[in-house]
């Protein structure tokens, strides 16, 4: 079985260490080990006693499997609950949940880690303006993929617009109706 990386296992321990609730919630699994497997890696970990991972050892039995499938980078840019309804947990239920949990809501203070190299107000203002910089990139992204699905059903009809699939189905489903009057008239008259 093989371990995370020691920089991803460094990381997520850093990231652990700014937040002492997520190694409250891990603590009472110290010595459970879990798996992450996205295709074509597979690592696994082991929950410490003060909540942190670590490398498991080779006999540990795995009480958690988490899948994640191949395009987990592309559902990555749509956010973190993108990749979490994406991904199959199997395993010790309690254990699931709390990693489940932790993987949720586990954030990184940039602000903090930069204040440290820059200073409070530099940073402040420089996680400030990456975050503007991120929206507006979002919000290009959004009016760019709007653009696109206009000119895709006004200009060059290519896809079709979802008032005229609703009203195709409505017209549909009358026909159906008609056709269905219709026989029984028929049926009657026979």
């Amino acid at each position: 079985m093989q371990a995370l990386p020691a920089p991803l296992q460094a990381a997520i321990n850093h990231l652990l260490g700014q937040a002492a609730w997520a190694r409250e919630k891990l603590a009472p699994f110290a010595g459970h080990a879990a798996q992450i497997k996205l295709p074509p890696f597979e690592a696994a970990f082991l929950i410490g006693a003060d909540g942190s991972i670590s490398a498991p050892a080779a006999d540990a039995v795995l009480e958690v499997s988490i899948a994640l499938p191949a395009t987990t980078p592309l559902l990555a840019l749509q956010g973190k609950d993108a990749v979490m309804r994406a991904a199959r947990i199997e395993g010790s239920a309690e254990f699931a949940a709390a990693l489940g949990f932790v993987i949720r809501n586990l954030r990184w203070d940039a602000e903090e880690d930069l204040s440290n190299l820059v200073g409070d107000i530099a940073a402040h203002r420089i996680v400030g303006g990456t975050r503007e910089f991120a929206a507006w990139q979002r919000q290009a992204a959004q009016n760019l993929a709007a653009n696109l699905a206009e000119y895709f059903t006004e200009e060059q009809p290519l896809i079709a617009r979802q008032a005229d699939i609703a009203a195709f189905a409505e017209d549909i489903d009358r026909l159906r109706d008609d056709v269905a009057r219709l026989e029984k008239r028929l049926q009657r008259l026979a």
